[in-house]
């Protein structure tokens, strides 16, 4: 596609001034032919092959920023569901392969790998119950490797079974790196509809309907979206802003496959897919909550959020299509508290409510995300706030999330700052009354009738 100058120095200036970047490449890699009996020789092989395929990873995706003068901030691997591959050694711990996942990280320099994962929303397989008890223990025990259970779908509904286990699960994996501000809670999501080809941690795994190897890459923009709307949203209607939206969407896509499809190109790996989800930081201005306040909300989290989000992700996803045909993945607006410096002063405030955000996860990509919680949370009352998001993505046939931090000694008010890209924030007060009975009851939520599609 031809660009005239003013398209270029228009993307000079969203990459100088307004945080444009590509989040991250992604490389998904097939673990199932690394299956084996033997869990040394089977991790073995995993570490073998994600060091035989992403050796040049990084150094591609450093060489593609220098040459194209955009910020590529991550390099990250995503692998099969290693319950998937723990399931052949049923009498070995799946730590073997967590250790792997790790070293094999480190050994070709990515920021994280994903896929310490199970999917488990219609019951549990050999692998699974396995691996959703070492889950605290591997992300203790390793850095890089990210964990993702996926508990439900619009198909099979909600395996309450496994929401209860994972209320412990999440409380327990806090505990254990309570010494690091929990950080291991911040590496562990559990899933409705989780998507097979999602680039963006903690949630991302390699599906097992995905090829060998490919390419996916998730590009993020508020701070160009909250640019446009502050530039040119002056006395806007609400659907001229949609309109503004989807054409910078557009701009941003259009830049994300270019860097996809130079990645495939050189790695010899296939092209995936863009996700085109705005993925806020810290930094002053790299905001989904501004872009929010933009439109004409005194803050984040008055009456009218939700509806603003709804418009957001909407034009997000429809200026995306129209830019790729490739788009996939999450694509929408994440709204990660201890992330996005606006959603850290709302919640700051007290504009910003647990019960609030719950609301807003209805209508944008994700769901509760990187959200500190009290350390004295309740297992049931955690199963309870994940129960809640499984619902609401399963009724609406969306993705939701739930990833929360028990911050450990500390209680509402309070701060946990992890630093770096996870960013810091308020510890948010949660309901105290008890779910414990309902949570307790176990069995399967069914699938709501609109799953009978076929």
């Amino acid at each position: 596609m031809l660009l005239n100058t003013n398209e270029i120095l228009e993307t000079i200036n969203m990459i100088d001034n307004e945080d444009l970047d590509v989040r991250t490449i992604t490389m998904g890699i097939s673990l199932l032919d690394c299956i084996g009996p033997d869990v040394h020789k089977a991790s073995q092989k995993v570490y073998d092959k994600i060091c035989r395929y992403a050796q040049h990873l990084v150094k591609t995706g450093e060489d593609i920023s220098r040459q194209y003068g955009i910020p590529i901030i991550n390099k990250r691997i995503s692998v099969t569901p290693i319950a998937m591959v723990a399931g052949a050694c049923p009498t070995a711990s799946p730590i073997h392969f967590a250790k792997a996942l790790d070293k094999a990280a480190h050994t070709v320099g990515v920021n994280f790998i994903g896929g310490y994962s199970a999917l488990v929303h219609k019951g549990f397989g050999p692998g699974d119950y396995a691996l959703i008890e070492s889950i605290p223990q591997a992300l203790d025990e390793t850095e890089l490797v990210c964990s993702s259970v996926n508990v439900g779908t619009t198909k099979a509904g909600i395996n309450m079974d496994a929401v209860e286990k994972m209320g412990r699960i999440i409380r327990e994996t806090a505990q254990r790196t309570a010494d690091r501000e929990c950080i291991g809670a911040a590496k562990l999501v559990v899933f409705c509809n989780a998507p097979e080809d999602n680039p963006f941690m903690a949630g991302a795994f390699h599906g097992p309907g995905e090829p060998d190897c490919v390419i996916n890459v998730g590009v993020s923009g508020p701070g160009v979206v909250r640019a446009a709307i502050k530039k040119h949203g002056g006395g806007k209607s609400l659907t001229e802003i949609a309109e503004l939206i989807k054409r910078t969407a557009f701009k941003i896509t259009r830049m994300g496959q270019l860097v996809a499809q130079e990645a495939s190109r050189r790695l010899c790996v296939p092209f995936g897919i863009v996700d085109l989800s705005l993925a806020p930081t810290p930094a002053i201005g790299d905001s989904v909550a501004y872009i929010l306040e933009g439109m004409g909300l005194e803050q984040c989290g008055a009456h009218g959020t939700t509806a603003a989000l709804a418009l957001l992700n909407d034009a997000v996803k429809k200026g995306g299509v129209m830019a790729s045909s490739s788009v996939g993945g999450l694509s929408g607006a994440f709204i990660p508290v201890t992330e996005d410096a606006g959603m850290i002063e709302a919640a700051r405030s007290g504009c910003l409510t647990l019960t609030k955000l719950e609301a807003m996860t209805a209508v944008c990509s994700v769901g509760l995300d990187m959200i500190a919680i009290p350390g004295d949370t309740s297992a049931e009352i955690i199963s309870g706030i994940i129960a809640d998001e499984m619902a609401i993505g399963m009724v609406n046939s969306k993705t939701t999330a739930v990833r929360v931090i028990p911050a450990v000694g500390k209680k509402a008010g309070e701060e946990l700052d992890f630093g770096g890209l996870l960013g810091k924030g308020p510890i948010m007060a949660v309901n105290p009354a008890s779910p414990a009975e309902f949570i307790h009851r176990g069995g399967k939520i069914p699938a709501p009738l609109q799953s009978l599609k076929n």
